[in-house]
Order: C-alpha cells, then sequence, then structure tokens
C-alpha cells in the first residue's frame, strides 16, 4: 500500500469526469477488449474501472494485465470480492457495502485480503458503497444478499452517506447496479454533494442527457458500463460528452 493520492485527487478536482467499467466476465475475447480500450482512448474517458460480482480470480489477472499493456489509461480496481486485486492497477476502491447489513461485505472481505493489499505498492481509497434501487435485481444486491435503499428515501441515502464520512470513508459510490432500468436520480447527487466528499454513480446511464444531469448534479465520476457492451458506439457520445465540458 502507497501513501500517494494521485487518483482520489484526480477525482476531487472536478465533476463531470468519466469511468467506462470493464466486467472481465464480460470480455474473455480479447479482441472486443482490444477494440474497446482503443475506442476509450478516442473517447477521452478519464479512467478504467475494472471489477464484477462473479468474476473467476484467473480472468481478472488475465484481463487486468492484457489492459495494462494495451492502455495508458488510469487503471481502477472496483473488487466484486477479495480476490479481485493486483498491483497492476494504480489503485484499489477499498469498498465498504454500508447500504447493507452482510458483514461479509462490510469488513469480512476486507480481513481475508488486507495482508496482501498492505503489501502492495497501490494507492488504496476508503469508499462507502451504496447501492440504490434501480428497478431490478442487480447482480451485486443477489450476490451480496443486500437490500438496496429505495431510490425514493433521500433522507436514508444521505445519512447513510454521511455515516460512511463519519467513518472516514473519502469517497461515496452510489450504484443502482449492472443492467439497472434506472439511474440515481440528480436530487440525490445534490444532497450528497453538500458533504464534500467525492461522489461517483453507475448503474443504468443510458443517454447524454442522464450524463449531462449527473454532472450538473455535482457527480465527480460517471460510470459506464452495460451500456456499452449493448452499444460500443455510446464512446462517441462519451466523447462529445467530454468536449462540451
Amino acid at each position: 500500500m502507497n501513501g500517494s493520492n494521485n487518483i482520489y485527487n484526480q477525482f476531487k478536482e472536478r465533476s463531470g469526469q468519466v469511468a467506462v467499467l470493464i466486467d472481465p466476465d464480460k470480455y474473455s475475447n480479447l479482441k472486443e477488449l482490444n477494440a474497446l480500450l482503443k475506442k476509450t482512448t478516442f473517447a477521452n474517458v478519464d479512467y478504467l474501472f475494472i471489477g464484477g460480482s462473479t468474476v473467476l480470480q484467473e480472468d481478472f489477472k488475465s484481463v487486468i494485465d492484457y489492459i495494462r499493456t494495451h492502455s495508458s489509461l488510469p487503471l481502477v480496481i472496483f473488487p466484486g470480492d477479495s480476490n479481485q486485486i493486483s498491483d497492476k492497477a494504480d489503485a484499489l476502491l477499498y469498498l465498504s457495502l454500508i447500504s447493507g447489513r452482510n458483514p461479509d461485505y462490510l469488513i469480512g472481505h476486507h480481513v481475508q485480503s488486507a495482508q496482501e493489499v498492505y503489501a502492495m505498492d497501490i494507492e488504496v481509497i476508503p469508499t462507502a458503497y451504496i447501492l440504490i434501487d434501480g428497478g431490478n435485481l442487480s447482480s451485486v444486491a443477489y450476490v451480496s444478499q443486500t437490500t438496496p435503499i429505495p431510490r425514493d428515501h433521500g433522507s436514508i441515502i444521505l445519512n447513510t452517506a454521511k455515516a460512511g464520512v463519519l467513518q472516514g470513508k473519502k469517497l461515496i459510490y452510489l450504484d443502482a447496479g449492472s443492467g439497472a432500468k434506472e439511474s440515481i436520480p440528480p436530487s440525490v447527487i445534490q444532497d450528497l454533494s453538500k458533504l464534500s466528499t467525492p461522489i461517483i454513480v453507475g448503474g443504468g446511464i443510458r443517454s447524454l442527457k442522464e450524463m449531462e444531469k449527473l454532472r450538473a448534479a455535482g457527480t465527480n465520476v460517471i460510470v459506464i458500463g452495460n451500456k456499452l457492451e449493448e452499444d460500443i458506439d455510446f464512446l462517441l457520445d462519451i466523447r462529445e460528452f467530454k468536449l462540451s465540458k
């Protein structure tokens, strides 16, 4: 574990940054992955996130090795469990799923990986991970056996985020889940922006208009995943979004 705050400081710099989430489960075809990596560079994406809810350790390692040798974009691990760690990345989001009450995802996986993470030369960013109902049962909710917070319960979301900040978390990650029908409401972002803690938002983001609303509300990093699996040309919209800042 190194003491640098390079990625964290970049997160804090401004709203409207974009990360592309790569799930190794869905990119076993390295030709498809290579095409994605080339287009993320063209689109001026700020970060690549890597992780998933049901990824085999060998698949995770092979994909992260490939990304490291074929892209110069900052690479950040968004781990689904304690096996998804690597010193090939620039940073690790050290997630605590504070919207749920499953001890494995609050501290259990952290204990299992602590010795290995501590020995790695990687930036570790303590992150309050909060699941919000996106209109369907997401894979992370199913695997973690936790219930997302209803999207219209703003006070619960805000108090959960406040608890994370009081615990010393440096980031707030709001996730509607993979393949969500609805993304996080911008009004929730506006409430949480008062905490002066960088906000990452993912899940269910499918249009330039949604991205613009999230940026205006104060989202530091907007994460796009499933949409690109359906339509890789959405990266052209992302390029337009980045140029319009």
